[in-house]
């Protein structure tokens, strides 16, 4: 706990300083940038997700949290760095992240599937009507001559 909490504030020096440094020269260091994602928002990410319990590593409800909480991290890590956001550098830990945490994780939760037949059955019925009753107008209203000039 008090070697993670050294870090985090080591690399919270590292960007503070960074943002005074380097304001003047323009555009992104990548390779400061990665460390300072690692060095913040990755390690809290791990040690978050150390804290919770494996099982629930799965759990979106359970990981939602810590997980806008690295996308969150990240965002402000580019914004005050000035670098992009989205980019290359955060592609990479998120795929490491979803290799490492979630790669046993089931996609049943947010598959999309058929609606109830409660509400499907009505948006299949009423096209088929109208389309008969529309049918049968045509047919009879053919038959009946009368009028036609």
């Amino acid at each position: 706990m008090a070697l993670e909490s050294t870090s985090l504030l080591r690399a919270g020096l590292v960007l503070l300083l960074a943002a005074q440094v380097f304001p003047l020269v323009s555009g992104c260091s990548t390779g400061l940038y990665e460390r300072a994602i690692n060095d913040l928002c990755l390690a809290k990410f791990k040690f978050d997700m150390g804290r919770l319990e494996g099982g629930l590593w799965c759990s979106w409800p359970d990981t939602m949290e810590i997980y806008e909480g690295l996308t969150n991290c990240t965002y402000q890590v580019a914004l005050r760095m000035d670098c992009f956001w989205p980019n290359q550098v955060v592609d990479r830990v998120f795929m490491h992240i979803h290799r490492a945490y979630f790669h046993d994780c089931a996609l049943t939760g947010r598959l999309l599937h058929d609606p109830p037949i409660s509400i499907l059955a009505p948006f299949i019925t009423v096209p088929v009507l109208v389309t008969l009753l529309m049918t049968a107008v045509v047919v009879w209203r053919s038959k009946r001559t009368e009028g036609v000039l």
